[in-house]
């Protein structure tokens, strides 16, 4: 059931993409109809009685849903026609991307009744960070196009020249970087308490866990340079990605590891 509906949903992203800007009614009930599809999905897929089914695949999913919702909501007042050429096929591959690789199951029993809304809390601060890191890559492609015009330009070209201006871009950008920083946050300070429940110390020093404070350090560095030094462009775009590369790091890179290349579980 959970496949059809991922597959029913990568076909309407997919659908998405494609169709002209002219038909803005029939886009946005058709990218409503996908990620209504891929929520129910995943939810599905993800949580069931007494477990949480967890995947590098489900995270990268997730974390495109998110970037849908927040495409179709920043729309309403941004002209973001361009992004949505981008973001869609990157939807379409994340829906299906579970079908090959479903994750393992985590059980609860025996764990704290709360650390459901850790793993929820963890999830939305990637696909916030996520977006962010997109966001980033979409502005230095923007900045060098602004450099380098040709033409006759090709796809992802026009789609480039249909993004806002770049100052809307950046504003949209630490927008984004301040509401994944404070998920993160939680993400950590949640991440600690249940540590000391679960391993009898405040932190436990694991790969995971120190990739993840280095990718906060980083998100924190940043939006300290740019209150107090007025940090952008270049500088700003950097210490996004390294943050995001960081994060994927503390979490997924392993998964895909484990998961993929050794074909194991990992709680």
């Amino acid at each position: 059931m959970q496949n059809s509906l991922l597959l029913a949903a990568a076909f309407l992203y997919a659908v998405c993409a494609f169709l002209p800007a002219r038909q803005g009614a029939l886009i946005s009930v058709a990218t409503a109809g996908a990620w209504l599809l891929h929520a129910v999905a995943l939810w599905a897929d993800m949580m069931s009685r007494g477990s949480v089914r967890i995947g590098f695949a489900l995270m990268i999913s997730a974390a495109l849903w998110v970037s849908v919702a927040a495409y179709w909501l920043e729309n309403r007042n941004f002209a973001l026609d361009g992004l949505r050429r981008l973001v869609m096929p990157c939807a379409c591959a994340a829906a299906i991307l579970p079908v090959a690789f479903p994750g393992s199951l985590l059980q609860f029993e025996g764990r704290a009744p709360a650390l459901g809304w850790h793993i929820v809390i963890a999830v939305l601060a990637y696909s916030i960070l996520t977006i962010a890191a997109f966001h980033a890559v979409l502005m230095a492609l923007q900045e060098s196009r602004l450099h380098t015009r040709s033409p006759q330009p090709g796809w992802l070209s026009g789609a480039l020249d249909q993004l806002p201006a770049l100052l809307t871009m950046e504003k949209l950008l630490f927008r984004l970087i301040w509401i994944g920083f404070i998920l993160l946050s939680l993400t950590v300070l949640s991440g600690i308490v249940f540590s000391e429940q679960l391993f009898g110390t405040a932190l436990k020093w694991d790969h995971k866990n120190i990739f993840t404070l280095l990718s906060w350090v980083l998100f924190a560095a940043l939006l300290a340079g740019r209150k107090w030094r007025g940090w952008r462009g270049k500088t700003a775009l950097r210490f996004t990605v390294a943050g995001f590369a960081t994060l994927v790091l503390a979490y997924v890179g392993s998964r895909f590891v484990f998961e993929v290349v050794l074909h194991r579980g990992l709680a």
